[in-house]
């Protein structure tokens, strides 16, 4: 066989780079557009993630420990309910099996989330699954869903664009504030209430998210459930609040479906 032939035919063909070059051109306009959607959609959370940032500062200075101490926990945990859970049980020095099991806990509420978001990245390496997982909270999950319905799981497109959006600039905001209040700790008056302004702007986020018949029973019985069961041990409260409350929703749904036919 002639060697020139054998060259020839090793060599890319150009139609196929420009294809795939287009594609790919193509692939990070999607993300961008879709980044800038979950910005547009998920900004007005940042004062209420940077209101319980400050808090979250405040409480873990108040509770007895050092300026490092504080940075690194806000840094490496990021889970206000948590670190608000386990604050009391560090100062009381409690042996340090019962602070993880008590954050566990106070967190399962994210195997939830986690549970409805790892299909839509089922397709990434792990790594990459794992570094999304630490920024899945409560505000991805309130706009995620919504936005990338179940039935989209087999649709890549735009999702990490806009997971991005809503993640990082929440944890920035939470950092930010976080610092402000760790720094500030001794400046700051309890008497000016930051965490129930945090709460405020936190209501004031979560009623244009009720957009239907279904997400209202979802508030009303997990909000109703979270007010019953608040003398919990652990904050269980919470996580019995949403798991009902989304049961709630989905009920509610397969009603409003039924009335529809």
């Amino acid at each position: 066989m002639n060697k020139e032939t054998d060259a020839g035919d090793s060599r890319p063909d150009p139609a196929v780079n420009e294809a795939s070059a287009a594609a790919a051109l193509a692939a990070r306009r999607i993300e961008k557009e879709a980044f800038q959607e979950g910005w547009r959609a998920s900004a007005s959370t940042i004062p209420a993630v940077a209101a319980w940032g400050v808090v979250s500062g405040m409480a873990m200075v108040k509770s007895g420990m050092t300026l490092w101490q504080s940075l690194a926990m806000t840094l490496t945990v990021y889970a206000g309910s948590a670190q608000f859970a386990v604050l009391p049980l560090l100062a009381a020095h409690t042996p340090l099996i019962v602070i993880f099991l008590t954050a566990m806990i106070v967190n399962l509420r994210f195997v939830i989330f986690s549970a409805a978001v790892a299909p839509h990245f089922a397709h990434l390496p792990w790594y990459r699954r794992v570094w999304y997982g630490y920024f899945n909270g409560d505000i991805s999950m309130g706009f995620f869903p919504r936005r990338f319905p179940a039935h989209t799981v087999h649709q890549p497109a735009g999702k990490i664009g806009f997971f991005e959006a809503i993640c990082y600039p929440g944890w920035f905001a939470w950092q930010i504030g976080a610092i402000v209040g760790i720094l500030l700790a001794s400046q700051i008056p309890e008497s000016w209430n930051i965490g129930f302004a945090g709460t405020l702007a936190l209501i004031a986020i979560t009623i244009p998210m009720i957009i239907n018949r279904a997400a209202l029973a979802g508030v009303v019985v997990s909000g109703a459930v979270a007010v019953a069961a608040i003398s919990l041990p652990y904050r269980l409260g919470l996580l019995l609040a949403v798991v009902i409350g989304m049961a709630a929703a989905m009920v509610a749904d397969k009603f409003i479906d039924k009335e529809k036919e």
